[in-house]
C-alpha cells in the first residue's frame, strides 16, 4: 500500500524514529515547518480509510480517491487541497495511450499521493525533488509542483510519439501504394481525444497555482507553475494541430480512393472497348442475310480480322496517349 513515505524540513528528508507505516505518529512527529508526504499506490477502501482518519480527509475527496477515474480537477475541502491528475504513457505498437490516475490530498504539513495504474511512478519525481532543496523548502508547494512537472513531461513524450505516428500517416497518404490508412486515422484521433480529457481540464489548476490564487499554495513556488503551465500549453497546442492535421489527412485519403476509383473505372472502360469494338464486328458479319457482298468475298474472312485487330490496335494507342491506359 505505502510505496514510501518521509518528513521533510527546510528542503531535506528528516529521519524518523518511527514505523513509516504509522502515519499517525509520522503526522504527531512533525514540528513547525514540517511536513510529511506519503505515497500510496492502488489502495483498496479500507486502507485509504485508515490514511484519511490519520490526516482528517474528507469523505467526499476519499470516495473520489477510491473511486478513481476523475477529470483532472481542484477542490478545497476545510483546510485542504484535493487535486486530480491523470497520467499518460504511450503504446507504439498499438497506437494507443494508456490512462492512470493521481491524486493528491494537501495540507499544510502534510501530501498524500494516491497513485492508480501502471503508469505515473512519483519515485523519480521525489528523488529529483530531494535533490533540489531550495525547491522542496517550499513545503507541500513543491510536490505538487515535483508532481505536476513530471506528469506534464510525460504527456510531451506522449505528443512526441503521436506527432511521429501522424508522420506516418500523412507519408502512407501521400504515397503512390494503395494504402488503407482510415482505421489508422481514426484510432489516432480517439488517442488524441484520450489525451486531450487529461491534458485540457488540467490548464485551469495550473494556472491558478501559477498566478498565486490558491490558499495554502507558497506564492513564491508560482515561477516553478508557470513553467509547468507552459509545457502544459504546448501539449495542449500540439493536440490541437495534430487532430487538424489528421482530419486533413482523412480528407486526402477519401480524395485518394476517388482518384484510384476513377483511375480503375477509366482502365476497365477502356479493356471493355477492346472487347467491345471486335465482338461488333464480329455480331456485323455474323448476320444470315442473303444480300451481304461481304458474305461471299474470297479475303472477307481476313478482312473481318485484319478489321478487328485494326480496330483495336487503334483504340489501344488513343487510350494509352490519353493516359487511360
Amino acid at each position: 500500500m505505502i510505496v514510501d513515505s518521509a518528513v521533510y524540513r527546510d528542503g531535506t528528508r528528516v529521519p524518523v524514529d518511527t514505523d513509516v507505516a504509522d502515519l499517525a505518529a509520522m503526522r504527531d512527529r512533525c514540528a513547525d515547518g514540517e511536513f510529511v508526504w506519503v505515497g500510496l499506490h492502488d489502495p483498496d477502501e479500507r486502507e485509504l480509510a485508515e490514511v484519511a482518519d490519520a490526516f482528517s480527509l474528507h469523505a467526499l475527496a476519499v470516495e473520489d480517491a477510491v473511486k478513481a477515474h476523475q477529470r483532472p480537477k481542484l477542490e478545497r475541502y476545510d483546510d485542504s487541497l484535493f487535486l486530480v491528475l491523470k497520467t499518460l504513457w504511450y503504446v507504439d505498437e498499438e497506437d494507443a495511450v494508456e490512462t492512470g490516475e493521481i491524486n493528491l490530498f494537501v495540507g499544510s504539513d502534510f501530501v498524500i499521493s494516491v497513485r492508480h495504474g501502471r503508469g505515473g511512478g512519483l519515485h523519480r519525481a521525489r528523488l529529483d525533488l530531494e535533490a533540489r532543496q531550495a525547491v522542496l523548502a517550499h513545503g507541500p508547494s513543491a510536490v505538487i509542483y515535483a508532481v505536476c512537472d513530471q506528469i506534464v513531461d510525460d504527456y510531451e513524450q506522449v505528443c512526441d510519439s503521436l506527432v511521429e505516428d501522424v508522420d506516418e500517416v500523412e507519408i502512407s497518404v501521400f504515397s503512390e501504394d494503395r494504402t488503407n490508412d482510415s482505421a489508422r486515422i481514426y484510432v489516432l484521433k480517439r488517442e488524441l481525444a484520450e489525451v486531450r480529457r487529461a491534458v485540457l481540464p488540467l490548464r485551469d489548476p495550473i494556472n491558478r497555482f501559477a498566478t498565486g490564487g490558491v490558499h495554502g499554495i507558497d506564492r513564491e513556488a508560482a515561477p516553478y507553475f508557470r513553467d509547468v503551465g507552459d509545457h502544459l500549453s504546448r501539449c495542449a497546442d500540439t493536440i490541437d494541430e495534430l487532430d487538424g492535421l489528421l482530419s486533413t489527412a482523412f480528407d486526402a485519403h477519401l480524395a485518394s480512393i476517388s482518384v484510384q476509383q476513377n483511375n480503375d473505372m477509366r482502365k476497365i472502360s477502356a479493356g471493355a472497348a477492346l472487347v467491345v469494338v471486335p465482338t461488333l464486328i464480329a455480331g456485323i458479319y455474323g448476320m444470315n442475310f442473303d444480300h451481304m457482298p461481304e458474305l461471299h468475298w474470297a479475303v472477307g474472312y481476313p478482312w473481318a480480322l485484319l478489321l478487328m485487330v485494326g480496330t483495336s490496335a487503334g483504340l489501344l494507342w488513343f487510350f494509352k496517349k490519353s493516359g487511360w491506359l
